[in-house]
């Protein structure tokens, strides 16, 4: 595996390498994997380009075993990862019909609080959904709706403790953080239950016969007829989603014709079919039940347990369909004191201590009570939206090797984790410009507009990525194969 002399600080390399061994793959493959160049512009005091780089790294190079297994003449393909390349396609910028999006609700956002009640704090609010939104503004006594003003939200956090408003909104099923020291988050406890796990979590459920790829001619993708259900709605799981389907894989994205969906839609679809499921009503279930008998692959990010309720818990679907890869995302983990709470990656980075570390390493000696500052790309989501790709195409080798039917997981909180594991950054170059981002983007026609967004930044020998589908709305398309 190279690494780039003119980036020596890098640890994506190396980063790569363990995360490969852990998932109990062929170390070999590691000289096939070139992770070049520097992010620049991206400044941070934690190796965030780093994370992207390799967790893209990892998902390409796996898709290159999966494409060896299935063209067994060929020399498997190499992967070349350029880090300013993976450092955009993680910053999320798209256009739509030539404008910017506005991917942040009004209220959403970091505030100071707790001054009225001499415990001055910071608290992160999620309110890109309304429901998100309505039940903050309800617990803070506002009125609901998207005309109660930013500045009323600020004015009554002052009387809020940013704990008491983030255990009260926890409660209540609302994503909202309390900004905190990392040594104040390994205090509550979820962090050791978080680095007890792997990163990438591989458990073979049961058993079943190893299932055979179907063979690829040269030109094919690695993951070219492999059937992939989606049932992913926020950052991470739908990246994991767009990353097989530029791989070759057939992706079908399954929304819910009652929920919202966020502006990033039109990005992350991607390459997908997109279709309505009601899973509320009998016929929705069933049609789920026909399409999953069918998959090689079923991901799902739903609040733990939500999609069990309705009977799709990973042991249910490996019963129904034996050798599925059944991939689960979440953000803090299944086990642990914050278990089930609702997180993204803006919400873990204030909950975990980075936004604290980031402010303080960019003016030194400032208090802890500074304004935190976010990491300069959505490295969390994204690192986690690529680590779920890469795990799943895990499991798929080793079901073909060893049978069974296997669940993946990864955590938002578990990437948090191995960012800080990677070590901090001494002296960022916190005033390098960003270079041109233009020469990244590609330009698309869509069912949402005209697209322009960053190209899947990873490159193949062989086989370049594409999109099989262009990005439409949700329901656009049939639920069938």
């Amino acid at each position: 595996m190279e690494n780039d002399s003119s980036n020596p600080a890098s640890r994506a390399p190396a980063a790569l390498a363990a995360l490969w061994t852990q998932c109990g793959l062929d170390a070999r493959a590691l000289d096939r994997a070139a992770l070049t160049g520097a992010a620049r512009g991206f400044a941070s005091s934690f190796a965030s380009a780093d994370v992207v780089q390799a967790s893209v790294g990892a998902a390409a190079l796996a898709a290159t075993e999966i494409g060896a297994l299935r063209t067994p003449g060929l020399p498997a393909q190499t992967v070349g990862i350029d880090a300013q390349h993976a450092a955009f396609e993680s910053s999320g910028f798209f256009t739509l019909d030539g404008q910017v999006p506005q991917l942040w609700a009004p209220i959403s956002g970091l505030y100071a609080c707790g001054t009225a009640v001499g415990e001055p704090g910071w608290v992160r609010i999620h309110a890109n959904f309304d429901h998100h939104r309505d039940g903050a503004l309800a617990l803070l006594g506002l009125p609901a709706g998207s005309e109660t003003p930013r500045a009323a939200v600020e004015q009554a956090l002052q009387h809020w403790r940013a704990q008491d408003f983030e255990a009260r909104a926890a409660g209540q099923g609302l994503p909202v953080a309390a900004s905190r020291s990392h040594a104040a988050w390994q205090a509550l406890g979820q962090d050791a239950v978080v680095a007890a796990q792997p990163l990438v979590a591989l458990q073979r459920m049961g058993d079943a016969p190893p299932r055979k790829l179907p063979g690829l001619d040269a030109q094919q993708r690695p993951l070219a007829g492999i059937r992939v259900l989606d049932l992913t709605r926020i950052l991470a799981g739908p990246v994991a989603g767009r990353t097989l389907a530029a791989y070759g894989a057939d992706v079908m994205l399954v929304n819910s014709p009652s929920l919202p969906n966020i502006e990033a839609i039109a990005d992350t679809s991607r390459g997908k079919r997109s279709v309505h499921l009601d899973l509320n009503d009998g016929e929705g279930r069933q049609a789920l039940e026909a399409l999953a008998s069918q998959a090689h692959v079923f991901m799902q990010a739903y609040r733990p347990g939500a999609l069990q309720a309705r009977g799709f818990g990973a042991e249910r679907l490996a019963q129904l369909r034996p050798g599925l890869v059944v991939a689960e995302l979440c953000a803090y983990g299944w086990q642990g004191p914050w278990a089930g709470r609702r997180g993204f990656d803006s919400i873990v980075q204030t909950a975990s201590g980075i936004n604290v570390d980031e402010a303080q390493a960019r003016e030194p000696g400032n208090p802890l009570l500074a304004k935190p500052r976010v990491l300069p790309m959505q490295a969390l989501d994204y690192g986690a939206g690529f680590l779920l790709a890469f795990g799943v195409q895990a499991a798929l080798l080793r079901q073909a090797a060893e049978g069974g039917s296997w669940r993946v997981r990864v955590t938002l909180a578990g990437v948090a984790h191995w960012l800080r594991s990677l070590g901090r950054v001494a002296q960022p170059d916190w005033d390098a410009a960003r270079p041109d981002i233009t020469p990244y983007l590609e330009t698309l026609d869509s069912g949402f507009g005209r697209l322009q967004a960053v190209r899947h930044c990873a490159q193949f020998s062989r086989t370049p990525v594409a999109w099989d589908h262009p990005s439409m709305p949700p329901g656009s398309q049939p639920p069938r194969w």
